[in-house]
């Protein structure tokens, strides 16, 4: 790592932790395909109970880094720490170890099935015969729904049939069950209507009161500015920098994600345009 990467791995660190330990800690990481860098030297830190937005063009580079955290790239360079620990992360199932669940813009929920068989698809509750105990799940999944989202009913229905609020419902309740900690959400409320992103984002903020550190991928700089804490900008594969939402206009967010310009409330990343 060079002098200045290591530099700003350490500032927006003492800058934002208050004296806490990352929950997660990416430093320094690298990847490329075909020769070229997808991810580079990208830095970016969560805290327990905080939603840091990533935003970024498409090709920016923000949903490969992302993917490196979740298990689904293997990087090239650099170092991932959970709770202070250097963390292995090989593959999704790694992740999954480390507490951390992704909840993708496709949701992955088998549609044909309810709630209860979606939260335990490939990690199903079986009886003492060996057979699918269908009443310790639907039971486990009525608790954890009744936590999530009181309002949710339809625990018979194929999930084909909910909203598109409610199949976000559904797939964050899976990641919860099993003890995420960390919770990366992909474009969360793309071809929602507004009731159903207001949904989603009372579910995000009831998922922030119960100390889990959130990565949201979003387009939407309305959407970051009502539910982040913080907001990262990559672009070309670089952090251009990081800052509280209450220390930056959305407009200033939009200089960083199209010029690569820094803000002065912003702490500039190796992407920042050189003043």
């Amino acid at each position: 790592m060079t002098t200045s990467m290591t530099a700003h791995t350490s500032s927006t660190i003492q800058a934002f932790s208050d004296g806490r330990k990352p929950l997660a800690e990416m430093r320094d990481i690298s990847i490329a395909f075909g020769g070229i860098k997808s991810v580079d030297h990208a830095s970016l830190e969560l805290y327990e109970g905080e939603v840091v937005a990533l935003l970024g063009h498409n090709g920016a580079g923000k949903s490969t880094l992302i993917k490196i955290l979740s298990g689904a790239y293997q990087r090239d360079n650099g170092e991932i720490f959970i709770n202070g620990e250097k963390a292995t992360i090989d593959n999704p199932r790694d992740a999954k170890r480390y507490g951390i669940e992704t909840i993708y813009q496709t949701l992955a929920l088998a549609d044909n099935v309810d709630a209860a068989a979606n939260l335990f698809l490939g990690r199903e509750i079986r009886t003492k015969w060996g057979t699918l105990d269908d009443v310790a799940m639907e039971a486990a999944a009525r608790e954890v729904m009744g936590r999530l989202n009181p309002n949710f009913r339809r625990f018979k229905e194929p999930v084909k049939k909910l909203s598109g609020g409610q199949r976000q419902s559904v797939a964050i309740a899976r990641a919860i069950h099993f003890n995420a900690n960390i919770l990366i959400m992909d474009e969360p409320t793309a071809a929602l209507g507004p009731q159903e992103t207001q949904q989603v984002a009372d579910l995000t903020l009831q998922l922030k009161k119960q100390g889990i550190g959130i990565f949201l991928i979003s387009h939407d700089i309305h959407d970051v500015f009502d539910l982040a804490d913080r907001v990262a900008v990559m672009k070309n594969g670089r952090i251009v920098g990081t800052a509280r939402v209450g220390d930056v206009t959305k407009d200033e967010v939009l200089g960083m994600i199209i010029l690569g310009k820094c803000p002065p409330g912003a702490i500039p990343g190796p992407g920042a345009l050189a003043s």
